[in-house]
C-alpha cells in the first residue's frame, strides 16, 4: 500500500476517520461543513464522503478488498487477489482447498468418505458428528481442506454468488464408464474458474475397468495424462477397496506446491460463507472458510448483510477452538442472522461499525431490487461494452439440439476472434438449457446461446431473476452473424414499446422539496417502478419519461397491480392534473425473423 493510501470501511464515524487521518475531529467537522455536510463527532459518514475528506488531507482512500469486485475480469483467483498487497515475508504455507467434481454415480461421495474415514481412523478424532460442508484431513503432516459440495452445479452456484474458494479440482471419472456428459460439464466449470484439475480414475477394481481407454477419452478433452507426456495427473484409485488414496493426496500436495498456496495468518480474518443455517439451540450458524488472516473468539464480524461477535468456533467434530487459521473451515456462532452461501466475511473495529455497515448493505440491497441493473449478459450488452472498450473477452455457453451441431458452430464463432477481443466457448453440449448452464454463465459473465433448444423452468427462473437474456436461434448463420456484429460493436437491437398497465390520477400532492406526486388508481395491468411512463390528457401525450418513485402508502414498491392505489413521482415533470391517464410501458426487443 502506498504511504498516502488509507483503507476506509463502507461507513465510519467522524472520530474514527480523524484517528485514521491523524487529525483532530474539529478539523474534519469543519471540512465536512465546507462540503455541505453537518456532522457531529460520533456521526457516521459513508465511504464516498469520507474519501473526499481524506483527499483534502492528502490521502487516497480505498475500500477493503475492493479488488475482489474485479475478480471476474482477471485469471487471478480470489486467494491471489487477497494476497496482492501482502508483504511476501508475512506469507506462510496454508492447506490447499479441494473441490471434488464429476459425473453422477462415478463415486464422488464414496471417494470423499474413503479419504475422510481413513484420516479419522488414523487420528485421535472420535468420528464425524456434524455436517458443515467442509472438513480437513492430514497427509504426512500436511493438512488438506475438502469442500463437500454435491457437484459442479453447487460449485458454480457458489462462484455465481462470488465465492471463488477452490485451489484444486479433483475430477472423478469411473474406469468402467469413462467420460460422460456431466464429466465434460465438470471440466468446463473447473476451467471457467481457472482451477487446476487432477483426475481420480475411480473403480479400477472392477472387472470391466478400461484404464487406458478412459485416459484416451480424457486426452480428447485436453486432459492428457502426464504418463503420456501431458500435464494432467491421472491417479488410478478405488474408493471401495481404498486403493490409490495416498497417491491422490500426494498429487494434491504436489499441485498445491506448484500453484503456491499461501496466506498471512498474522492479520485480521477475511473469508467466505460456505453454508448458513438456523439452529434452534445455538441460533444462526455459518460455516465459513477463512481465506486470509486468523479468526479469533471475540472478533467482531460483518458477513454480507448481517454482523455479530464470535462467541464460539467449531470444527466438523464439534470441537471448539480459540482460532481459525487460513484455509480452515469453521462453524461461527454469534451472528445476528443467517448469512447466504457466498457472502464475504471480514472483521471490523467494533460492533457499532459492524452494525452500520450491515445496515447500509441491507439498504443498498433493497435499492438494487427496486432498480435492478444487470451485468452484460446478452449480445446487445456485450456489443455496447465492446464499443466502449470495457470487454476484452466474449465468453459463451452454447447448447444445441444434437451433438453434431456443436463442432460447426464452435468452429465458426471461434474463428471470429480478433486481436483486441477474444471469443471463449467455455461450455458446449447437446440438450436444453438448464439451471447449471445459467449458473455457469452467471459465474463467468458469459452469454447463453441456444440452437434449436429451449430453456427448462429452473433456467428460465434464473434468467428472470438475474435479467439474463437467453438467445435461441433456428439458423446457424444468424447465430454466427450476431456474434460477429457484437464483436464489431455493431449490434443495434430493435425495440418496441409494450403497454403493461394504466392508472388514473385521482389526487395531487405538492411538496416543495420534491415536486408533484400523483395519487393514482391502477385501472388495468400493472404499474412498475422500472417501466417508462406516458402522461395522457384528452388523448394527447403530454410527457414521455421515467418514474422517479412508486409507493404504496409510505413504502417504496417495485410494482402495483390492478385495482390498487399508489403514489407516482415522474422524474422532471410536475404539470399533472386530476383525471390524467398514466400509461406504464416497457421496451421489448423485436426478435429477428
Amino acid at each position: 500500500m502506498a504511504e498516502n493510501e488509507i483503507t476506509i470501511p463502507e461507513v465510519i464515524t467522524v472520530r474514527d476517520l480523524a484517528d485514521l487521518l491523524g487529525e483532530t475531529p474539529i478539523k474534519l467537522i469543519k471540512s465536512l461543513m465546507s462540503n455541505g455536510v453537518l456532522a457531529s463527532i460520533n456521526q457516521q459518514v459513508d465511504f464516498d464522503t469520507a474519501s473526499i475528506i481524506a483527499s483534502e488531507f492528502g490521502f487516497e482512500a480505498k475500500q477493503p478488498y475492493a479488488e475482489l469486485e474485479q475478480e471476474g475480469e482477471t485469471e487471478l483467483s480470489a486467494w491471489q487477489i487477497l494476497l496482492a498487497n501482502e508483504n511476501p515475508e508475512d506469507l506462510k504455507d496454508r492447506p490447499p482447498v479441494v473441490t471434488v467434481l464429476g459425473h453422477v454415480d462415478h463415486g464422488k461421495t464414496s471417494l470423499l468418505d474413503a479419504i475422510r474415514h481413513a484420516d479419522v481412523v488414523a487420528g485421535e478424532s472420535g468420528g464425524i458428528t456434524q455436517h458443515i460442508g467442509a472438513y480437513q484431513i492430514k497427509h504426512e503432516g500436511r493438512r488438506i481442506t475438502f469442500l463437500d459440495t454435491p457437484g459442479h452445479e453447487a460449485f458454480t452456484a457458489m462462484r455465481a454468488r462470488g465465492a471463488n474458494t477452490t485451489d484444486i479440482a479433483v475430477l472423478v471419472v469411473a474406469a468402467d464408464d469413462g467420460v460422460k456428459p456431466q464429466t465434460i460439464e465438470a471440466v468446463n466449470h473447473a476451467r471457467a474458474a481457472h482451477v487446476p484439475i487432477i483426475v481420480a480414475l475411480n473403480k479400477i477394481d472392477k472387472a470391466n475397468a478400461r484404464v487406458e481407454g478412459v485416459k484416451q477419452e480424457l486426452a480428447e478433452l485436453g486432459l492428457t495424462s502426464d504418463e503420456w507426456g501431458g500435464s494432467t495427473m491421472v491417479i488410478p484409485v478405488s474408493a471401495k477397496m481404498k486403493v490409490g488414496l495416498e497417491d491422490l493426496l500426494e498429487a494434491i500436495i504436489l499441485v498445491a506446491d506448484d500453484v503456491t498456496v499461501k496466506a498471512n495468518p498474522g492479520r485480521e480474518a477475511v473469508g467466505t460463507v460456505l453454508e448458513g443455517r438456523l439452529d434452534k439451540r445455538r441460533g444462526p450458524l455459518a460455516t465459513v472458510l477463512i481465506q486470509n488472516g486468523t479468526l479469533r473468539i471475540g472478533d467482531v464480524l460483518v458477513v454480507g448483510q448481517t454482523w455479530g461477535k464470535v462467541r464460539a468456533l467449531e470444527d466438523e467434530n464439534s470441537v471448539r477452538h480459540q482460532t481459525a487459521p487460513p484455509a480452515t473451515p469453521t462453524v461461527v456462532i454469534g451472528l445476528h442472522d443467517v448469512p447466504v452461501a457466498g457472502d464475504f466475511l471480514e472483521t471490523v473495529k467494533n460492533e457499532r461499525m459492524a452494525r452500520a455497515i450491515a445496515e447500509k448493505r441491507r439498504q443498498e440491497a433493497r435499492q438494487r431490487e427496486l432498480t435492478h441493473v444487470s451485468r452484460p449478459l446478452s449480445l446487445d450488452d456485450f456489443s455496447s461494452a465492446i464499443r466502449e472498450g470495457e470487454i476484452k473477452e466474449l465468453s459463451i455457453v452454447l447448447k444445441t439440439d444434437v451433438q453434431g451441431s456443436i463442432e460447426p458452430i464452435v468452429n465458426s464463432v471461434e474463428q471470429l476472434s480478433q486481436a483486441d477481443v477474444k471469443i471463449n466457448v467455455i461450455h458446449a453440449a447437446a440438450g436444453n438449457i438448464s439451471e447449471s448452464d445459467m449458473n455457469l454463465a452467471l459465474a463467468s459473465n458469459a452469454i447463453i446461446l441456444g440452437f434449436r433448444v429451449s430453456a427448462n423452468t429452473a433456467a428460465q427462473r434464473i434468467a428472470d431473476t438475474e435479467r439474463m437474456k437467453i438467445q435461441i436461434y433456428e439458423i446457424i448463420y444468424r447465430l454466427v452473424e450476431d456474434v460477429e456484429k457484437a464483436l464489431k460493436g455493431m449490434l443495434e437491437p430493435t425495440y418496441q414499446p409494450v403497454l403493461i398497465g394504466e392508472a388514473e390520477v385521482r389526487q395531487l400532492f405538492t411538496i416543495s422539496s420534491i415536486g408533484t406526486i400523483a395519487g393514482c388508481f391502477v385501472t388495468r395491468g400493472t404499474g412498475r417502478r422500472n417501466a417508462k411512463i406516458r402522461v395522457i390528457r384528452n388523448k394527447e401525450i403530454l410527457h414521455d419519461g421515467t418514474i422517479e418513485s412508486l409507493k404504496r402508502f409510505t413504502e417504496d414498491v417495485r410494482e402495483v397491480r390492478q385495482n390498487f392505489e399508489c403514489g407516482v413521482k415522474i422524474e422532471g415533470y410536475n404539470d399533472l392534473e386530476i383525471g390524467d391517464r398514466l400509461q406504464f410501458y416497457v421496451m421489448e426487443r423485436v426478435e429477428a425473423e
